[in-house]
This record gives structure tokens, sequence and C-alpha cells, in this order.
């Protein structure tokens, strides 16, 4: 660890040590690594002595439940209309618009801790431990429980774990490094049932989302010489399949996992007419910087942003196939 970065998670800890009464908040929609994020930064500030709050904006998704202590995750009704936090712990938030309404509740002049792994994230708290190296912010928060000294039960573990492994894709994806190894072999020895937690979280399928990738698989369309394949969703897609957000999780991959595809991109149509686009690399296509400009973000292998209509996708998919020429 550089001095600069061994400075930052000192101030991390100092942010931490300091105060008192946090709220813990993680983005929208959130996925694997924001919910064990949330609660592994919880199991932290417990061990520090301190008081604090959970909360997203939407719900913890139905497979994540089974994680310790997910159900002290609030929702944005929980936490009542006069309650107004001054110090923030931010866990996965790629930017400050990506917090969404919960940012309503913090107080005047509130202070906060941005603790994130993503490249795009432009430093927006009045603390900010910024890893992009690391492969999940879940392995930010493991250096920095180390960092304040106490040692890993088997529910942290597990958290932690959980972690690493939806944002490695299983342990798959190109940021599976020697420390994300090393780390999650530590969390194993620790206590963290790692079969069970793989399978529950990458081997098992809800119906709905079954009938949602029979639906995309269908839509798959070809471009700039079968180099960019796409897939499409539709609100009344969701409806029909009685799916959840957390359906689509993945449903991407099996557009970017075909052979010889460099691009993979999953269009989801929202109830206002917008669309959000998830892009998947599967070579050397930077997809952060095209998401980036569509007021979007991520990492080089994986991104999103929102769309507003026909027209907008047009212009990314013409974005991308630019990019695989420019090349």
């Amino acid at each position: 660890m550089s001095g600069a970065m061994h400075r930052d998670f000192k101030a991390a800890m100092h942010f931490l040590n300091e105060g008192d009464d946090y709220l813990v908040v993680s983005h929208v929609q959130p996925d694997g690594d924001a919910i064990s994020s949330t609660l592994a930064a919880a199991w932290l500030l417990g061990r520090l002595g301190k008081r604090f709050v959970l909360a997203n904006q939407d719900p913890v998704p139905d497979r994540l439940r089974f994680l310790s202590g997910s159900e002290g995750i609030r929702s944005l009704d929980q936490l009542g209309t006069d309650v107004r936090f001054k110090r923030i712990v931010a866990v996965d938030c790629a930017d400050y618009k990506r917090i969404g309404l919960l940012a309503d509740r913090f107080a005047d002049g509130a202070e906060l801790l941005n603790i994130d792994h993503h490249p795009t994230n432009d430093a927006y708290g009045a603390c900010n431990l910024i890893v992009p190296e690391a492969a999940a912010t879940a392995q930010i928060l493991y250096e920095l429980i180390a960092e304040s000294g106490h040692a890993l039960d088997p529910s942290a573990a597990e958290l932690l774990y959980t972690g690493l492994l939806t944002d490695t894709g299983g342990f798959r994806y190109s940021n599976t490094d020697t420390r994300v190894m090393q780390t999650a072999a530590k969390l194993l020895e620790a206590g963290a049932d790692g079969y069970r937690i793989a399978d529950r979280l990458l081997e098992t399928m809800t119906l709905p989302q079954l009938k949602l990738l029979r639906l995309g698989l269908n839509r798959m369309e070809f471009r700039f010489g079968d180099r960019v394949c796409s897939m499409r969703i539709t609100p009344e897609d969701m409806a029909d399949t009685g799916a959840a957000p957390e359906d689509l999780e993945g449903l991407v991959n099996y557009a970017r996992n075909v052979e010889g595809v460099e691009a993979g991109i999953l269009f989801k149509g929202m109830r206002d007419g917008s669309v959000k686009a998830s892009l998947r690399s599967g070579g050397t296509l930077d997809v952060a910087a095209l998401a980036s400009a569509f007021g979007g973000g991520g990492h080089v292998r994986a991104a999103g942003c929102r769309l507003e209509g026909e027209v907008q996708i047009d212009a990314l998919l013409a974005a991308v196939g630019e990019a695989l020429e420019s090349r």
C-alpha cells in the first residue's frame, strides 16, 4: 500500500472514530457488493461502539436477504420525514446522485465518507477512500477492518466474501487478481461458507429470471460485424414475468459471452420512457468511457448509463461502433 493510500485509510478510520450517529447508504437498486458493503460498514461501526442507521432507497434483493443484518436496512419511508443525519458513510456509490432520494435525509452541512472502487468516482465526500484497483468495495472494507485492528468473525467474513464473489463474477472477471484470491482465502479461513454463498448467488435462478432470459435471447441483435450484441427488456416484460429488478442481474453477460463479441449491451425500458443501458466489454473496449459520455459511469469492463429514448440508443450504439473502429 502506497503512503498516500495508507493516509486515506487512516483518514477514513479517523472519520469513523471521531463521530457518532452515522447513516450508512449505498446506491439505488443495490447489488451484492452494495448490500454486503453496507452491512460490513455497519459491522465495523458496531465494533467501534458507534450508533448507526442503515438505509437504501430500494429494497434489499430477495437473494441477498440471507446476509446477517440485512433485515436492518431501512427504506426511505422507515426513516421518517423529519430525521436528518450529519455523519454519512456512502459505500459503492460511483457518484453522489447514485445515493438517490436518501440524500434528502442529509442535514445541512453533513459530512460524508465516500468508500468506493469505481474509477469514475468524482471524490464527492468530505473524506474519500477510493481504490480503483480494488475488485469490489467489499475488498476495501476488508482492508479498512484490518486497519481498525478488529478480527473478523464468520458473519463479517460472509459479508465481505459475498461482495467479492459477486463483483468478480464468481472470480471469473478480469479484476480477479492475486490480491482478490488471497483475500478470498483469508475470508474462507475466517469462516465464510463459500460453497453456500456461490450456490445461492451464482447457480440458482428464479423462474421470472429464466423467463426474462428467454425473452432477451429471442431479441438478440448483432452489429458491427457481430462484434456488438444487444438485448432488450421492456416494462411489459417485467410485469408479465413478475420479475424484480434483481432478476436482470447477469442477463447482459449472455450477450457479452458470445464468441467474437467485444461489447454486450442490455437495454431495459423504464416506465417513464427512459432506457437503462448496461454495457459489458468482452475485450479491451473501455465501456466506462462510453457510459460516461452519456452521463453514466462504472468500470472499464462493466458500466451503465440512462438514455432518453431511441435517439440516444442509436447514438450509444454508434459510439460503440466508432470506438471499435478507432482501435
